[in-house]
């Protein structure tokens, strides 16, 4: 028996880890995957044979933010995930708030700027096009914490709150976008807030600190909703197969504890994140200021000296 077009057998066994790591590929994303992590290979190997280093923190983060995507829609949790809100959700909160995290870890966009040829005078080539990308008028506004923050919400309570959820899961194509949707949100909600990235938004580390945490709470509060509702909220997991052997209510507390706790883990790796970047920034002002004072002769500590030395003169 299919479940809405997937083509999925909708008569799975009950639930298990081993079950659900499983290999089942979508090919949309298998393909996406594969080619995201060549991509991402071919222009290191590009920056090594002219030369250039790339810190193997970077390819690391990159490649586990890849294989994360592909642990949720290229196994059985993806097929699970169909017919079990608590597996979707998993997938839900990895796609749009673990491998967003450590995609932008990774760089991808500075790799790209670095790697792609400057084409030639009066010429426009694909670097050029992504830095006119970058620092155009559509990234400012998608970048921005006014648009990205309701956008993040409403990804939340939009969709699961409304019929929305239910026609998109009526379709693969219509899972698909949504999966897609999901990555996308998290990408442009985490990009100015981690900063490794150039791009046009780019708030001092207290504001992106504080851009973080309005997000975060109103995950915890929709989990909440979910764990304290009474009956199914979602029609599309109120009659699970029998062959699960589940109840959709405490599925769907066990998908709401899931959106609560993933509010949390998120936040906790962006702030030492940010701490860290940080503490980098602070040690290379402080360099940069030690050299500055080598090269002057340490001017601008003789000159405040002097200028105590006037006020203290003229108290006299």
């Amino acid at each position: 028996m299919d479940h809405s077009g997937h083509g999925m057998n909708m008569d799975l066994p009950p639930f298990t880890l081993g079950r659900g790591l499983q290999f089942s590929a979508d090919p949309f994303f298998l393909i996406g995957c594969v080619l995201a992590i060549g991509l991402y290979a071919y222009a290191v190997v590009r920056l090594r044979r002219r030369g250039d280093s790339w810190p193997a923190g970077r390819i690391v983060f990159f490649v586990v933010g890849v294989l994360s995507i592909a642990l949720v829609m290229c196994t059985k949790l993806n097929d699970y995930g169909m017919v079990m809100f608590s597996v979707h959700m998993v997938q839900h909160m990895v796609i749009s708030m673990l491998s967003p995290i450590l995609l932008l870890l990774g760089a991808p966009v500075t790799l790209a700027l670095r790697a792609l040829p400057v084409a030639g005078r009066d010429r426009t080539g694909p670097r050029e096009l992504l830095l006119m990308l970058l620092h155009s008028r559509y990234m400012r506004i998608i970048t921005h914490p006014v648009f990205t923050i309701p956008l993040f919400i409403a990804s939340l309570y939009a969709l699961y709150f409304t019929p929305l959820f239910d026609f998109l899961m009526g379709s693969k194509t219509g899972h698909i976008a949504m999966m897609v949707h999901f990555l996308a949100v998290g990408l442009v909600f985490f990009w100015p807030i981690m900063g490794v990235d150039p791009g046009p938004h780019r708030p001092g580390y207290v504001m992106r600190m504080l851009e973080l945490f309005a997000g975060m709470p109103f995950h915890a509060f929709f989990g909440i909703a979910l764990m304290m509702a009474t009956s199914p909220m979602v029609e599309t997991y109120k009659n699970p197969p029998a062959s699960l052997g589940i109840d959709a209510l405490s599925d769907q507390n066990w998908a709401g504890g899931i959106a609560w706790a993933f509010s949390e883990i998120p936040s906790v790796l962006v702030l030492i994140a940010l701490v860290f970047q940080w503490y980098r920034s602070e040690q290379r002002t402080a360099k940069r200021s030690d050299r500055a004072a080598d090269r002057d002769g340490d001017q601008e500590l003789q000159a405040y000296n002097a200028y105590l030395a006037s006020l203290q003169a003229r108290g006299q």
